[in-house]
């Protein structure tokens, strides 16, 4: 058996969604791979913390584009109603507004429209209808140009849309904002303040972030699922299938500098925090890109450290047992605050927290409706995640004590004034502020989702799969094709394949046949030839 060479070993900086995605469709096509990652354990921004004895989700709280981990998945046999035990939302999320508003949008379209007629009227409702038409329509233009594919450049997207096709190019409202947008379809500000609200999910403001995110209204459509044990199980049964497939994991072993040739082209490995040197012919940085230069030995990078005014937002995230009062919860609740462009006025310009911000709240015991599990009594304590946006300024800023108090007062009266009450237990919550995110995600200043999504061209900016030196490759929210859980999942995938590709070989399916191998929970398949790339 030939025994590969230390540079054969592709090395994966950081296991969060990207790195997990892009390690398993590399060991998935037999390749030697080494996943290095700071923290304890991996998932990135699928945290878990302890608060009262019970573990919470600290990141993401929904999945999204299920086809995204089941094509990953499917490469090794499985898929992720395999990995995880999933409850397919029925409601999407339930809203609340000061003054008794409130309004369930649903996976089903019809029974949305129902709702939207019954809390605006019919008027309201046909916009709804036209809107999820259009969200549809953008979604179908840009999933296999844009999303699924390498980063284009405006001229490369519109020749893969088909520069025939002018109607589906203006479809796209290049040029216009999202809050613009949402005048065709509502006149009510409150319908315009929940579409809105997408431009969120990539940490933006919908009044400068591009029309085009209206397409994540149709990805919701498409289905939300729940984890029942949790998020962060997604990222340990990702590693546990690469390892399973010949990966392997190092954690607690942060990276101090990817390392270059003499001539400071091509990488050669990386060099850990204990001055460890590892060789690799190939690395995959799964951090943000913000972090990038300052790792770069040779000091070739084609972005500096970001500008604050150029990141997205970063948040409070408080977790903790409560009592609730009041309005039912579902298992994603929105709180609506009374002047929405105040908030994000504050975030990015004023680079303050919100006087009063909208409040997310997930109520993790419960199912998409809002049920709690068998047994337990209506007002028993429960796990409740609440968010509000906040600055990315973590590493100008220190949240005291007293800020942080400020925030949670600011929080509570939103929540009361759109009727509901938390009983919290002060001493069974864990806060995360955008100083701890810095912390957590270096040179960041805690921005969750890479570079903000403001203007026409945004998207067009984030870096692609390949980085400024020659078998270095990039994954991540804050690369192509953007931020949230699937997108990581990604460009993972993407880097794994643009790797693949620079070594001249096909996809991970197209190499070799695949044979059993044992892994925790069962058997699942292997490459035939991945044995003579790899050590005994």
């Amino acid at each position: 058996m030939a025994s590969s060479k230390p540079q054969d070993r592709i090395v994966v900086v950081g296991a969060g969604m990207g790195g997990l995605a892009a390690a398993l469709r590399l060991a998935t096509a037999g390749r030697q791979v080494l996943v290095v990652e700071a923290s304890d354990a991996p998932g990135g921004k699928l945290r878990e913390v302890s608060a009262g004895g019970r573990r919470f989700d600290t990141g993401p709280t929904v999945l999204t584009m299920k086809w995204v981990f089941d094509d990953l998945l499917a490469g090794c046999g499985s898929s992720l109603d395999n990995e995880l035990a999933l409850e397919k939302a029925d409601v999407l999320a339930r809203h609340y507004w000061s003054g008794g508003g409130s309004l369930d949008l649903y996976a089903d379209p019809a029974r949305t429209f129902e709702a939207v007629e019954a809390f605006a009227g019919r008027r309201e409702a046909d916009g709804y209808r036209r809107f999820a038409t259009d969200s549809s329509r953008v979604h179908a233009l840009l999933k296999d140009t844009f999303i699924d594919a390498t980063r284009p450049n405006p001229v490369s997207l519109s020749r893969r849309i088909g520069l025939s096709k002018a109607g589906a190019l203006f479809a796209l409202r290049p040029f216009s904002t999202l809050w613009a947008a949402l005048d065709d379809y509502f006149t009510d500000e409150r319908l315009k303040q929940l579409f809105a609200r997408y431009a969120t999910y990539c940490g933006s403001s919908p009044y400068l972030a591009p029309a085009t995110l209206m397409l994540i209204a149709h990805v919701e459509r498409e289905g939300v699922w729940i984890a029942k044990h949790g998020m962060h199980v997604l990222a340990q049964r990702f590693a546990a299938l690469a390892v399973g497939l010949g990966a392997d994991f190092r954690n607690g072993t942060p990276v101090d500098a990817i390392l270059a040739d003499a001539s400071g082209r091509r990488v050669t490995g990386v060099r850990l925090a204990d001055g460890e040197v590892v060789p690799a012919s190939q690395v995959i940085f799964n951090g943000d890109v913000a972090a990038l230069s300052g790792l770069l030995a040779s000091g070739k990078s084609r972005r500096q450290r970001a500008a604050p005014g150029s990141r997205s937002q970063s948040a409070l995230v408080v977790c903790g047992l409560a009592r609730t009062e009041g309005v039912p919860l579902a298992h994603h609740t929105v709180f609506f605050s009374d002047d929405y462009e105040s908030e994000f006025k504050a975030v990015f310009e004023h680079r303050t927290p919100p006087a009063d911000p909208t409040v997310y709240v997930c109520a993790q015991d419960r199912d998409s409706a809002g049920a709690l599990p068998a047994g337990v009594p209506v007002g028993a304590a429960e796990r409740i995640y609440c968010l509000m946006n906040l600055p990315a300024d973590g590493d100008r800023r220190t949240y005291t004590k007293s800020e942080l108090e400020k925030c949670l007062a600011a929080m509570d009266r939103r929540l009361s004034a759109n009727g509901l009450t938390l009983g919290r237990d002060g001493g069974a919550q864990v806060l995360t502020a955008p100083d701890t995110f810095h912390r957590l995600y270096p040179a960041t200043g805690g921005a969750l989702y890479g570079e903000v999504t403001h203007g026409w061209m945004a998207s067009f900016r984030r870096p692609a799969a390949r980085g400024p030196l020659k078998g270095l490759y990039l994954a991540g929210g804050s690369v192509h094709p953007g931020a949230g859980l699937p997108m990581a999942a990604l460009s993972g995938k993407i880097a794994a394949d643009c790797l693949m590709a620079d070594l001249g070989l096909g996809g991970p399916n197209s190499i070799g046949r695949f044979r059993p191998v044992a892994i925790a929970g069962g058997m699942w398949m292997r490459p035939a030839t991945a044995a003579s790339s790899r050590s005994p």
